[in-house]
């Protein structure tokens, strides 16, 4: 799997809930990971955002990616491994 990394993420709450996100709870790249910024959302199983505190921690395979028109974001598979940190 080219170009995948391994990275620190972390779920939150977001402050702003007008932005058209779905859900309550989101998951972030924890900072000092250039070019996985904090301000980039995660696409990833649901179980990080729901069998786990908001808070948790944990390390993904992840590659950044984007939709045409939208702004980059994080995907990781919802059927990889995932470690809790």
């Amino acid at each position: 799997m080219q170009n995948y990394s391994q990275i620190i993420v972390e779920s939150f709450i977001p402050e702003d809930r007008g932005n058209g996100l779905h859900g309550h709870i989101h998951i972030r790249p924890c900072p000092d990971q250039d070019p996985f910024l904090p301000e980039m959302f995660v696409q990833c199983s649901k179980n990080l955002s729901t069998e786990y505190p908001v808070g948790t921690k944990f390390s993904i395979k992840a590659k950044i990616s984007s939709r045409e028109g939208s702004r980059p974001f994080v995907y990781s598979s919802y059927k990889w491994h995932y470690d809790v940190v």
